[in-house]
């Protein structure tokens, strides 16, 4: 997800920096009209640790379910998590209809990213290998089938290609962030094409995902951002509304290179989402679906 410092040469960068990006555009810090209080705060802080916390504690149970049920917990789960940030979600999108496996990819603002498409498109996750160490979310995202990939490593990357097409090949979904590194969401990075690959050798389609957050500056999780204060971000903020489209998918047929196939989701993901004002929704209205509900039904070889 976010860069680190030393990082080897070959490994995708982006420009955004805590300092620059993950503070208000103009001041630095949020003003006080976009700040929640503290007590408000703490409790979404409470809230949305207590819910991440739940999920570690429910997943081994979780894998003992049929796959339906599941998948079901994890859209569950996902939801209650974003909830209890204080986060607004809005997906848009005719996915549902869409059936089989899935190379999902999404551009990457946040680590609010991953339960936000866990929500409606559960599959088996792609992240660095830093991310098992994380405290809580890391033994989470193991337990939930995470395929780690060791960016110091070079020749690692092949393995993790085939280890995506196999999932793939079984019927199951995968869910990528193909630019490498988290963006402010002002801005984004070129789509990597070492992941489409796997879509090409498993013959499957590709699902383009958009995330738009406002404001990008809370949720954004970039550079050397610690966790701990992206989390205090999120929760101090007065809201952020995030919207999720998902575009028409992509087949990997059409085109004749992993390059060429990167960069139509490229273009597709590009397009910028229609802000919607979401300031008098009512508090029930925290998920909406903008058309019938998206990829609900995912192949029984998915793992959560």
């Amino acid at each position: 997800m976010n860069g680190s410092t030393a990082l080897p040469p070959w490994l995708p960068t982006a420009p955004c920096t805590p300092n620059h990006c993950a503070a208000h555009p103009e001041t630095g810090s949020a003003g006080p009209d976009e700040r929640a209080g503290t007590v408000l705060a703490v409790a979404r802080l409470t809230a949305g640790t207590g819910a991440v916390l739940l999920g570690v504690l429910l997943a081994p149970a979780a894998g003992l379910l049929p796959a339906t049920a599941r998948l079901a917990l994890v859209r569950g789960w996902a939801r209650a998590v974003v909830r209890a940030f204080g986060v607004r979600a809005r997906y848009d999108g005719t996915a549902g209809a869409v059936t089989g496996p899935l190379l999902v990819v999404a551009n990457h603002v946040s680590w609010l990213d991953i339960p936000l498409l866990a929500a409606v498109l559960p599959g088996r996750m792609v992240a660095k290998t830093e991310v098992r160490r994380w405290p809580v979310l890391g033994p989470l995202a193991a337990l939930g089938g995470t395929l780690f990939i060791d960016r110091d490593r070079l020749r690692a990357l092949p393995g993790t290609v085939r280890a995506m097409a196999a999932v793939l090949t079984g019927g199951g979904r995968v869910v990528v962030f193909p630019e490498g590194s988290t963006w402010c969401g002002r801005a984004g990075g070129r789509f990597r094409p070492a992941a489409f690959q796997a879509a090409l050798d498993s013959g499957c389609a590709v699902l383009p995902v958009r995330i738009d957050y406002r404001p990008s500056w809370a949720a954004a999780y970039v550079g050397d951002d610690p966790l701990g204060a992206s989390l205090w971000r999120v929760v101090t903020a007065r809201r952020i509304v995030v919207n999720i489209r998902i575009l028409d998918p992509i087949s990997s047929i059409e085109y004749p290179d992993r390059r060429a196939l990167a960069a139509a989701a490229q273009r597709a993901v590009a397009q910028p989402t229609v802000a919607r004002d979401s300031a008098n929704l009512p508090s029930s209205s925290v998920h909406q679906w903008a058309s019938s509900r998206p990829a609900a039904a995912s192949s029984s070889r998915t793992p959560a």
